[in-house]
Formats: structure tokens, C-alpha cells, sequence
């Protein structure tokens, strides 16, 4: 599929992954409009060219429905859906000062599950209106899930099973979707460079980046946005999930 005088969306994206896909979306002719919390968009720096920060809370659906609206219509069609946006608090099922917060469980799937639902759903209304292109396709909805989706860790019963969702989420909502020429795939990365990572010590890093099999580091979140790029511009990519990991297998801790 051709990003050259389309409209793409991305979530999450004033910083980490998402920043890296608009802004590599965007070098590639697409208008992108990046959703991520009013807060987070007031404290971002100016996006580049071709990008524009809307504040969207994703788990919204009213905020998210009329921010679609707004991006689905403008003079080029909305055909690139890219959901990052995400939370990954660590809490035990049984800890030392009790037992998991049912809140924090439910606001976690919330974020990144239901949020990623909303987004895909509501973007795939509006792509389905539009014209195919000479291949009869009408876009692509990329989702982010996680290695923890297979290999949780300590600490992650609420990440791991969001993202396990988002994984679960990918063959049907593919099949769904497939009668109205939109393809549905989804990335889970490894351990990335993004800002939260870089707010830990060096040597926790350094520890983290040498259980990685080749290369031995993190994921830099450009590596996303290229993913993210050959997915959209290979047709005969979907219902499927790609580990971007360098073979890594997380330990339980």
C-alpha cells in the first residue's frame, strides 16, 4: 500500500514508538495525526513535518470517535491505523504489602487492550468508507502487543494479559475485517530503548540488553517504525504477530 497522499493515525505517539512511526510515516507523504493523552502532547517537543499531536485519551471513546472523524476528514484518505499507546505498571498477584490492585489490573487492560480495541474499531469504520486503492485495499491497522504476551514476568499479571489479549485479538479482528479490504497485524517488540527504559540505571540496562541472543541490546525504536513501514507496504502481510526481539525469551525475573 502506497503512504504518499493518505492520512495515517498513531497513538501514543509524542514519544517512544509511536513518536519514531509518525515521524517515519510522515517521511514517507503520509499526514499524520498522533493521539496521545493532553498531557503528554503539552510536554512533547514540536512534532516534524507532517505531523500533527491531537490529545486523545484512548480509553474515551467519545474523545476517540471525533478524533478519527477529524483525521478521516481531510482531502486524503485515512488508510494507516498504528496503535502504541500503553502503561506497564508491575505489581505481584501476592506481594508484601498485599495482594494485586484490582484497580490498577482493570485500568491496565483498559489502556492497552480496550484502548486498542476502540482505536482499531472506530478507524476501521472510517477506512471502510473509503475508495480501494487499484489492489482493492483500504488500509492497514498495525497493533502493539509484547514478548510478555508469551513470557511474562514477575510482576506483570496485568501487562502480560493485555498484550496477551492484543495478540488473541489479531487472527479474528484480521478476519473481520478482511471483507472490507483492510489488513490487521500485529508487532511485539522485545526490550526497546524508549524513554522509560532510558530512566534506569545503566547497568540494569547493560543487564537486560546481554540476555538478548544477537544483537546483544536494546531495540532501537526506529527498528519499530521500520517494521511498521514493511508491514504497510507489503499486501500479502496479515492476521499475524511479529516478535521484534532479536530471539530473546524472557526469564521469570
Amino acid at each position: 500500500m502506497e503512504l504518499a497522499r493518505t492520512t495515517a493515525v498513531v497513538t501514543g505517539a509524542a514519544s517512544g514508538l509511536g513518536a519514531a512511526t509518525a515521524a517515519a510515516l510522515a517521511a514517507r507523504g503520509a499526514t499524520v495525526h498522533g493521539f496521545d493523552l493532553p498531557s503528554a502532547v503539552d510536554a512533547a517537543p514540536a512534532p516534524p513535518a507532517g505531523v500533527e499531536y491531537v490529545g486523545v485519551d484512548v480509553t474515551d471513546p467519545g474523545a476517540v470517535r471525533a478524533a478519527v472523524a477529524r483525521a478521516a476528514g481531510g482531502a486524503d484518505p485515512l488508510r494507516t491505523v498504528v496503535n502504541c499507546a500503553g502503561i506497564a505498571p508491575s505489581q505481584r498477584i501476592l506481594g508484601r504489602r498485599g495482594v494485586h490492585d484490582l484497580d490498577l489490573y482493570a485500568r491496565v487492560l483498559q489502556v492497552n487492550l480496550v484502548g486498542t480495541f476502540t482505536v482499531m474499531t472506530l478507524a476501521a469504520e472510517r477506512i471502510a468508507e473509503t475508495e480501494p486503492d487499484r489492489h482493492g485495499q483500504r488500509g492497514v491497522i498495525v497493533n502493539t502487543a509484547s514478548v510478555a504476551a508469551y513470557e511474562g514476568q514477575v510482576g506483570q499479571a496485568a501487562y502480560a494479559s493485555s498484550k496477551g489479549g492484543v495478540v488473541a485479538l489479531t487472527l479474528p479482528a484480521a478476519r473481520d475485517l478482511a471483507p472490507h479490504g483492510i489488513r490487521l497485524m500485529t508487532i511485539a517488540p522485545g526490550i526497546m530503548l524508549t524513554p522509560m527504559m532510558q530512566t534506569v540505571s545503566e547497568e540494569y540496562r547493560a543487564g537486560l540488553a546481554a540476555g538478548v541472543p544477537f544483537p546483544s541490546r536494546f531495540g532501537d525504536t526506529g527498528e519499530y517504525a521500520d517494521l511498521v513501514l514493511s508491514i504497510v507496504g507489503n499486501d500479502y502481510l496479515n492476521g499475524e504477530v511479529i516478535r521484534l526481539d532479536g530471539a530473546l525469551r524472557m526469564p521469570p525475573r
